[in-house]
């Protein structure tokens, strides 16, 4: 299994809490309860699944008891891995809806047919999401990113999922 295209990251274990198995939990879920709606977990190098046995909020974040860890030891021996969970456990979306995951790798092409380059990721920023295209290397405009505000209708047109296209709104020399 390649962890890389099969799973998704929603966040990593911290240090023990205590002496009976009980973990911190970092969450990278928007809200941070959200990391318990899904199980098994897969921890580390994905080979063996873990089960969320009890959860609680703590202070500002979360801690978890995890079957089969027992122990501060047990819990020491974990610490630090990060949380995958398989794809497939990921709700379905709508069908003009999509994760961020999809959009990357996608070819980015203005509405006048320049081709931008290749989505590389996506990220927040506090007023909107941004898209980080890694421009080709043969780029008239002598770019080698571009960072376009992922506003739908406004620079986002279409997303052509089939094609695996985004055609955008943007001045190719911006």
């Amino acid at each position: 299994m390649s962890l890389a295209s099969d799973t998704i990251v929603i966040g990593k274990i911290g240090a023990p809490y205590g002496v009976k198995g009980w973990v911190k939990i970092t969450t990278y879920t928007d809200e941070t309860q959200g990391v318990f709606e899904y199980s098994p977990w897969l921890l580390g190098d994905g080979k063996k699944e873990y089960i969320v046995d009890l959860w609680r909020t703590h202070n500002k974040g979360v801690v978890a008891k995890l079957v089969g860890v027992e122990s501060r030891d047990d819990a020491e021996s974990i610490k630090n891995l990060e949380i995958f969970i398989k794809a497939e456990q990921l709700p379905e979306l709508a069908d003009d809806d999509y994760y961020w995951r999809d959009l990357v790798g996608m070819q980015v092409i203005t509405e006048n047919g320049y081709d931008l380059g290749v989505v590389k990721e996506l990220f927040e920023t506090g007023a909107n999401d941004v898209m980080l295209v890694k421009a080709n290397s043969n780029d008239a405009f002598g770019q080698k990113e571009r960072m376009l505000p992922f506003l739908r209708e406004q620079v986002i047109k279409v997303v052509d999922m089939q094609a695996k296209t985004i055609k955008v709104d943007w001045d190719p020399g911006f």
